[in-house]
């Protein structure tokens, strides 16, 4: 069945090119209709000591961040990096991450994320700004949208003898057609100029907000039904691969289950404008540890389920009894989905209702509000436009 599904899908792109090919002589029209842009963000965040306010915010507002960056009715791809940094003599100088698709991953690192160190006021802002230009695997095609968001509240030790300086990674980035945006938290004397330099020279912007981050979480009267939702649907993944694809796998279900409600509806609105043209089951996590996601995308057939990759308790399971089980857990999440799509909608009505009081609320210079206007900006350089 597999295999007579594969031809007709070869079959119906054989067609599809012949038709591009004598309509569109070029290819260009038709690839236009049908590829989504993409869009690469990094962020290089301080984490010293200083820096708790703003790195506990980031870790609610990630998925409504990207959220926003893949609302565009282009609907783009979205990968994220992280860097963290502190300093020479701290626990890590730098704790970088490599740009992916694969948001709940970015999401568990930035978890694992606390602040501490620091104290001497400088960080090591030079040696994270030229790890995030030279070391992540930025894509190379001419259309992708690169951005950085340098994000910190002390300017950069000029002193240390190793250091590829900031002006010499700008000009890289220019190179490589990567933006670079600082935003400066606090008001340290002696930043300000720094960051500013660092935007100007990477062709990016600057803005300056509160220490904390100013960001506010919105609270509905659908956060608990929602919440509870969230639990049931991270149940339903079944955790699947080698040890460290299990240990990564449950990490996620952990980070799932205990995602606060905001960051919750904002994760499965991410998944959901992510398969809005699929027909594949709703994500329950991304990435490639999950048996149920593989086996609906055709990564796996259940004739092909090594037991040694399952969890403890199913490896004893006959066949026909694993069958089963996966199919429950895939109606599960089915119905689950429904049940969350409402409230997802419902929660988005009573927001809209509410935003201007929301908007009075929380300050307009807020860490989230900043990037999303950075980054729609941004983005109508490569042709991505948002709806207003």
């Amino acid at each position: 069945m597999k295999i007579r599904h594969n031809l007709l899908r070869l079959s119906s792109l054989i067609l599809i090119s012949a038709i591009s090919a004598n309509a569109h002589p070029s290819g260009g029209a038709l690839a236009s209709l049908t590829e989504r842009p993409k869009v690469e963000v990094a962020f290089v965040l301080d984490t010293t000591g200083s820096m708790g306010g703003l790195i506990e915010g980031a870790k609610q507002k990630i998925w409504s961040i990207a959220n926003e960056i893949a609302s565009a009715p282009s609907k783009p791809q979205v990968k994220f990096a992280l860097i963290g940094y502190r300093d020479v003599g701290d626990d890590y100088v730098t704790k970088t991450y490599d740009l992916t698709d694969d948001l709940d991953d970015i999401y568990a690192k930035l978890m694992d994320f606390n602040a501490g160190g620091g104290g001497d006021t400088p960080e090591s802002v030079n040696q994270a700004l030229h790890e995030s230009v030279n070391y992540l695997t930025w894509s190379d095609h001419k259309d992708t949208l690169r951005i950085i968001f340098l994000v910190g509240d002390a300017p950069p030790h000029m002193d240390y003898a190793d250091d590829v300086q900031y002006a010499e990674t700008c000009q890289k980035a220019q190179s490589k057609d990567i933006i670079i945006n600082t935003i400066q938290c606090g008001n340290l004397v002696g930043t300000a100029d720094i960051w500013q330099a660092i935007a100007q020279q990477a062709a990016g912007e600057y803005v300056a907000i509160e220490q904390s981050g100013g960001m506010q979480a919105v609270s509905t009267p659908m956060d608990e039904a929602i919440s509870q939702l969230n639990r049931e649907m991270a149940e339903t993944v079944i955790t699947y691969g080698d040890d460290r694809a299990q240990n990564i796998g449950k990490t996620k279900v952990a980070n799932a289950m205990s995602s606060l409600p905001e960051a919750a509806a904002a994760r499965y609105n991410y998944f959901n404008a992510s398969n809005a043209e699929s027909d594949h089951a709703p994500t329950a996590i991304s990435g490639k540890e999950d048996l149920i996601a593989q086996l609906q995308q055709e990564e796996l057939e259940e004739s092909e389920i090594n037991t040694e990759h399952l969890p403890d308790a199913l490896r004893d399971l006959d066949q026909a009894e694993l069958k089963q089980h996966i199919a429950k857990k895939s109606e599960e999440r089915l119905a689950i989905q429904q049940r969350l799509n409402a409230l997802l909608t419902e929660r988005q009505s009573y927001i809209d209702t509410e935003n201007t009081h929301l908007a009075g609320t929380g300050p307009a210079d807020s860490f989230d509000n900043k990037v999303n206007e950075i980054i729609r900006t941004q983005a109508a350089t490569k042709g991505i436009r948002y709806e207003d």
